[in-house]
């Protein structure tokens, strides 16, 4: 009995988490392939591993014949019947093969071959047993770095840290502990590529899962986060049950949830929303902690128009633009803050427009168009132009520059502009005609 095969066999299956079956049939392939080389693909084999003696059988089939033309598949009929007196013309025998038949060549042929399909079937098992795990957090130890970013040992396999995937500013040391989520695995020529990242969102979200129970359990949902790695995030949560406060349960009595999280971030700091499907609530929720006097929802833009009192501007914006940036990746909405007097200003100077527009007849739009987004751009505008830009007739533009007037007086000290020509009420009358 062939123990030392058979207990090869076990450990390797143990070791590397191979099938035993796969390994079997992968050593039986190269067993063939080996005798294949030797003799020639015509011959006819069939290797099987015999469990009970721990050996590897080879039987070479031929066909018997009255006249043999190839010696490696067929057999004479005299000659099979001294091996089986009851055979036939055309019945197939099996021969068994000695291994050692094969010579020292094929057994090392067979061997390496062995050794690559075990290979392969790791790397096989590898990447299926991390692409289920994509999203997952892993804990490895750094090994080296390389132009790439950090090699991290994940133990049975190695993992990549891409530069992009690292926390800003954040620096590992060979053989540190460090933790990451899995968010890609990749076919490669050397075997599975794992790459992990910190800067990830949902590695935030992962962090949230490992460290708040109510979260993994589903009684507090993540809805939304949004990061700028190793400096802020924002993470929506919403509660499934009236009495669990989302806020609460994430961050902990004194605060010792929440600083789990932070601590493994290296201090990034945290903002916890509450979401609610009203975009209007939501987006007051995600600006905290400035104060919002009004939003402005315009769908059709995706976009929303948000005024804060003058002094809550900063706070609303936040240093480099930091707040509005991640509400508004938070939210998926575009954001337009403005302070109170500015918003006020802003409208004060639409709604003229809309006044004017409505006296010369003539959509808003237009005067968009033509260049004209203020009362001032309008007045300071010659009748030449108005008539030209906006096929106003001279009539009309008496109109509009009435309109102008009583909403935007002329300052003292200036002069108004007075229309270039002004045609006689009959010449009025003609061009209206």
């Amino acid at each position: 009995m062939n123990l030392e095969l058979k207990k090869a066999i076990d450990q390797i299956s143990k070791d590397k988490g191979i099938d035993r079956d796969m390994l079997i049939k992968t050593l039986e392939d190269a067993v063939r392939t080996s005798v294949e080389r030797r003799y020639g693909e015509d011959l006819d084999v069939e290797v099987s591993y015999s469990d009970e003696s721990g050996e590897i059988e080879i039987y070479q089939f031929k066909t018997v014949v009255e006249e043999v033309d190839n010696e490696l598949t067929e057999i004479t009929l005299v000659d099979a019947v001294e091996h089986d007196p009851s055979v036939r013309l055309e019945d197939e025998m099996g021969f068994r093969m000695k291994i050692d038949d094969l010579g020292r060549i094929a057994a090392q042929s067979a061997k390496q071959v062995i050794i690559q399909r075990m290979r392969d079937a790791e790397q096989e098992i590898i990447y299926n047993e991390y692409k289920e795990r994509i999203g997952e957090i892993v804990s490895g130890i750094a090994l080296r770095r390389d132009k790439g970013g950090w090699i991290v040992n994940l133990g049975r396999t190695e993992a990549i840290l891409p530069k992009d995937e690292q926390i800003p500013r954040e620096h590992h040391k060979r053989s540190e502990r460090t933790q990451a989520l899995i968010i890609e695995v990749k076919k490669e020529g050397r075997g599975p590529q794992i790459v992990i990242s910190r800067s990830h969102r949902d590695y935030l979200a992962a962090l949230f899962r490992l460290e708040i129970p109510e979260v993994d359990d589903g009684t507090v949902q993540i809805m939304g986060v949004s990061r700028d790695p190793g400096s802020r995030a924002k993470v929506a949560v919403l509660s499934r049950e009236r009495d669990v406060d989302p806020v609460g349960a994430c961050v902990g009595v004194r605060g010792s949830r929440i600083q789990n999280i932070v601590q493994e971030l290296r201090g990034e700091r945290i903002d916890i929303v509450v979401w609610n499907a009203d975009i209007s609530v939501y987006a007051k929720n995600a600006l905290a902690p400035a104060v919002i006097s009004k939003i402005v929802v315009d769908e059709n833009e995706n976009l929303l128009e948000v005024s804060v009192p003058d002094d809550q501007l900063t706070n609303a914006i936040g240093r480099k633009g930091q707040n509005v940036k991640l509400a508004a990746k938070l939210l998926g909405w575009k954001i337009d803050i403005f302070s109170e007097s500015r918003y006020n200003e802003a409208n004060s100077i639409g709604r003229g427009l809309e006044q004017v527009a409505s006296v010369a007849e003539i959509n808003v739009e237009q005067l968009l168009d033509a260049g004209y987004n203020t009362l001032e751009s309008l007045r300071s505008a010659s009748d030449e132009e108005l008539a030209e830009k906006l096929l106003l007739t001279q009539s009309r533009i008496v109109d509009l520059r009435s309109a102008i007037f009583f909403l935007a007086p002329v300052v003292e000290g200036e002069e108004e502009e007075k229309p270039s020509e002004e045609l006689a009420p009959s010449e009025e009358n003609e061009s209206e005609a």
